[in-house]
């Protein structure tokens, strides 16, 4: 019912930027809100980003609190995780992922909370 496609991925140096998009089509009630995963070799997926429908409500990981920026843009389809001042323990693959429900509902920054899920993005960091 959603297809996502995650863009945007890349090598950077420490210290730099990168922007990822998720590109989002298909059903628009599976999309209230929208979170950004990661997952590094060898370890579980972990919560990065969240956003509520209208954009109003957003929510971070420790990690990347102050760093990193989830926005959306819902007239083009889009989803976006600015990603500033990165680190090597940054490096991952980004997943971007829709949930049915308002992030009200349940815990939004859980796997299980979410229904779809894009192929991911490689972030590499080098230090």
């Amino acid at each position: 019912q959603v297809q996502l496609v995650e863009t945007g991925g890349g090598l950077v140096q420490a210290g730099g930027s990168l922007r990822l998009s998720c590109a989002a089509s298909g059903r628009t009630f599976s999309r209230y809100t929208v979170g950004w995963f990661r997952q590094a070799p060898g370890k579980e997926r972990e919560f990065v980003a969240a956003i509520s429908w209208s954009g109003g409500m957003t929510f971070y990981a420790d990690s990347v609190k102050g760093r990193f920026t989830i926005s959306r843009d819902n007239a083009k389809n889009m989803v976006y995780l600015q990603m500033n001042s990165l680190k090597p323990e940054d490096m991952a693959v980004y997943y971007c992922a829709t949930a049915s429900r308002p992030y009200y509902s349940g815990s939004y920054y859980t796997v299980a909370f979410y229904d779809y899920w894009g192929q991911g993005t490689q972030v590499t960091v080098s230090s």
